[in-house]
């Protein structure tokens, strides 16, 4: 038997949920077959509905095997980060990070200590805000993600109601972002609209763009101006309605701009000679545009974050 009490970032949360993540490894047949059995009480109550809802401070006893307690990983990448986290703003709910580029957002099957999110926890653990052991279900969250090799503004959640409302915004399109990208030549318009298709290839990870509606494409809009031409070269800023796999890298590689760096689309013979590996792109500029009522975060509506310094600019203009 384990006992637990409900913090603020699990209050709301259905209590089969909360259970499945406590234990990490308990079938859900043997779950439900508990409720069945009453083996779960809150404040002292036998429980037999998994939907639940957990309000702060419910104290709960679970009378299952200690043994399914037994195997929950605890992630513990954070305990391992050296270095520090670049933050652009930051208030008790939400944190916005400058992620360089390079860095994972989220561990792979090679890295899981190297990462934003590990870096973000690291510093929420230092300060003193976080700790898994207080923490029965939640720990921060990237709410967006960018490429490994794209740099710029991550969203991060430091409460679970902040995570779930900017979820709900970015599906709907509350957020307004801008990226800083370098391309190749000089575009023939000084700014501009741009509708394709395109289609993704799940196994060579690439995009497809089509000019016309095509079978399994997805229209994708993206706006762009140019802020500067050097040495044959284009500075471009681009703002995306639409949000596509590799939606700037193969709309301006088809255009015949490929983005310098770009190895996937890009040209890498010029690539070489500017000394660029990486695509220059970076989300540097992020607006909080909401349409609705987002609760604990209705203060940061109109609000935008911008990144000062983008590396690849002060480079080559």
């Amino acid at each position: 038997m384990k006992t637990f009490t409900v913090g603020k970032n699990d209050a709301g949360k259905r209590l089969d949920q909360f259970i499945l993540r406590v234990t990490g490894n308990l079938p859900s047949s043997l779950l439900y077959k508990s409720f069945r059995k009453k083996r779960f009480k809150v404040n002292g109550k036998r429980i037999t509905d998994g939907a639940y809802r957990l309000s702060e401070g419910d104290f709960l006893e679970l009378y299952i095997s200690d043994e399914f307690f037994e195997n929950v990983v605890e992630e513990e990448a954070f305990l391992k980060v050296s270095g520090a986290v670049n933050v652009l703003y930051e208030d008790e709910h939400i944190l916005l990070a400058d992620k360089p580029i390079g860095l994972l957002s989220h561990s792979d099957d090679k890295e899981w200590i190297h990462t934003l999110i590990a870096h973000v926890q690291s510093y929420l653990y230092k300060k003193g805000e976080w700790n898994p052991k207080d923490e029965n279900g939640f720990a921060p969250a990237l709410c967006n993600r960018i490429d490994r090799n794209t740099g710029g503004i991550v969203i991060a959640a430091k409460t679970a109601e902040a995570l779930r409302i900017l979820n709900d915004k970015i599906k709907n399109h509350e957020l307004k972002k801008k990226y800083l990208c370098v391309v190749l030549g000089k575009l023939e318009k000084p700014s501009g609209e741009i509708i394709n298709y395109l289609l993704k290839d799940e196994k060579k990870n690439m995009v497809t763009v089509y000019q016309k509606p095509h079978a399994g494409a997805k229209e994708a809009v993206t706006r762009y101006r140019v802020l500067e031409y050097k040495d044959g070269l284009s500075l471009l800023e681009v703002e995306l309605l639409t949000g596509r796999t590799h939606q700037i890298r193969a709309t301006f590689a088809d255009l015949g701009h490929p983005l310098l760096g770009d190895g996937k689309y890009g040209i890498n013979q010029v690539n070489l000679k500017h000394g660029m590996t990486t695509q220059a792109l970076y989300s540097y500029q992020l607006t909080f545009a909401f349409k609705t009522d987002a609760g604990v975060l209705n203060h940061l509506n109109g609000k935008t974050v911008t990144v000062e310094n983008v590396p690849f600019v002060e480079k080559y203009f």
